[in-house]
């Protein structure tokens, strides 16, 4: 007697249950995940708002700081246009603090996008291990063996079907596995590069703070001065301008003097734009040369601006025009307060050009310090010999221009700041 080696019947519903638990697995966010990812979205939307609305703010008022200084330079105005600066500053830390809030906000949304990635990753390398050992045990029936243990020959044919198409969206969900890891690791370099920004927000935010108490300061050393008396501060702006002429001639003598060796093929190409205007937003003041302002004021005692001046409310990011190499920092009110460039910063690169940045009222760089181009050199100011904040930019020949200390004889002091050949001096507008 033949004895019959029973079959194994293959279920015809195998490939589909398979499926249902694969698609099962590729979950969406939970409810409770939605309602939070909304209300992130919700607060970045009114960050974003509040943002906007102190921008607006800040453009008024350094609309205003630039009205008052046009005005007569009296105390009253001078006092006003330092309390407009305060209201701007106030503006920005309130704008910094918001960036901030919504960075911290951004940082996460992300955590929980990669959070939601990593369950989802999780539970489909087990959905399609499942998946694929359900296909093997299927596979493990051959057609005859298929066919005779249907019912029918639509259902034959049917299960054939759904094999193909189970196979079809198993292929179709590795490449949504694929695109998962590859979305997850994307949004883990997004939150290295938003804690880059938080962190400089950060610092930027310590600097505004600082800034503040400067221009506080600053109102109270006029206040003090002057007694708040208008004859007083009379006297006080005629001894500033005193001083600063004759500083402005002792310096021309030295520089007049100086026979520095430049030479032209070492300069870059004119109108080749190798240098990058150091500010966001650029408004010219004042330009380089004699000037109508130059000749009709005396202003740069004869012999014209040496730079250009660029609008900028106090506390107003200055960037470096070009990567180069720090060559100094200094500070000419320690000796001559009110006379020259006040808080100064010299950049040379390695174009045969170097650049100066004057009446800043922070500095943020150190000598011998590397920069690059549109990297943080420090904030505008009005320190120096300055009618309002702005930035004084100059262009040199690096090989014409040095930083050396010197004995003033018109200030009593040694001072420390760049001194150049007089044919060392370039028009900014020409590599910009």
């Amino acid at each position: 007697m033949t004895t019959r080696v029973p079959r194994i019947k293959y279920n015809a519903n195998a490939a589909g249950i398979a499926a249902i638990i694969l698609l099962s697995n590729f979950m969406t966010a939970s409810a409770a995940q939605v309602d939070t990812i909304s209300d992130l979205q919700q607060k970045i939307r009114e960050r974003n708002e509040e943002i906007s609305k102190l921008e607006a703010e800040i453009v008024i008022y350094q609309s205003e700081v630039g009205k008052t200084v046009k005005e007569a330079n009296t105390l009253q105005n001078t006092l006003k246009a330092l309390d407009l600066s305060r209201k701007k500053l106030v503006a920005d830390i309130g704008v910094t603090t918001s960036k901030i809030s919504k960075a911290n906000l951004e940082l996460d949304q992300l955590s929980l996008a990669i959070q939601g990635k990593e369950s989802d990753i999780s539970e489909n390398h087990e959905a399609i291990a499942e998946s694929v050992r359900r296909i093997n045990e299927a596979d493990a029936n051959n057609l005859v063996e298929i066919m005779l243990f249907a019912e029918s020959i639509s259902d034959f044919w049917n299960d054939i079907e759904r094999q193909k198409q189970f196979q079809l969206g198993l292929t179709a969900r590795l490449e949504i596995l694929k695109n998962l890891k590859a979305d997850l690791e994307t949004n883990h370099k997004e939150v290295g590069l938003k804690k880059s920004q938080l962190e400089s927000l950060q610092r930027q935010l310590s600097d505004q703070k600082k800034i503040i108490e400067i221009n506080q300061k600053e109102k109270d050393g006029i206040l003090r001065a002057t007694k708040n008396k208008e004859s007083a501060f009379r006297k006080t702006l005629e001894e500033k301008l005193a001083l600063k002429e004759a500083f402005e001639e002792e310096l021309l003598e030295f520089e007049s003097k100086l026979q520095l060796e430049i030479d032209p093929t070492k300069l870059p190409k004119t109108g080749s734009g190798v240098l990058k205007w150091p500010l966001a937003s650029v408004f010219v003041t004042q330009y380089f040369g004699n000037t109508t302002f130059a000749k009709t004021t005396n202003a740069y005692s004869g012999k014209g601006h040496n730079g250009i001046d660029l609008r900028a409310g106090t506390g107003t990011p200055i960037l470096s025009a070009a990567s180069g190499t720090v060559a100094g920092t200094g500070d000419t009110d320690t000796v001559c307060p009110g006379a020259s460039y006040g808080k100064w910063v010299l950049i040379t690169h390695e174009n045969g050009l170097s650049t100066l940045y004057a009446h800043l009222s922070l500095i943020k760089v150190v000598p011998g310090q590397n920069i690059g181009t549109g990297e943080l050199v420090g904030y505008s100011g009005n320190t120096g010999y300055s009618t309002g904040p702005h930035l004084h930019f100059t262009v040199y020949a690096t090989q014409g221009v040095q930083i050396l200390e010197r004995k003033s004889r018109v200030c009593g002091g040694t001072y420390r700041m760049p001194v150049a050949d007089l044919k060392a001096y370039i028009n900014p507008l020409l590599y910009l």
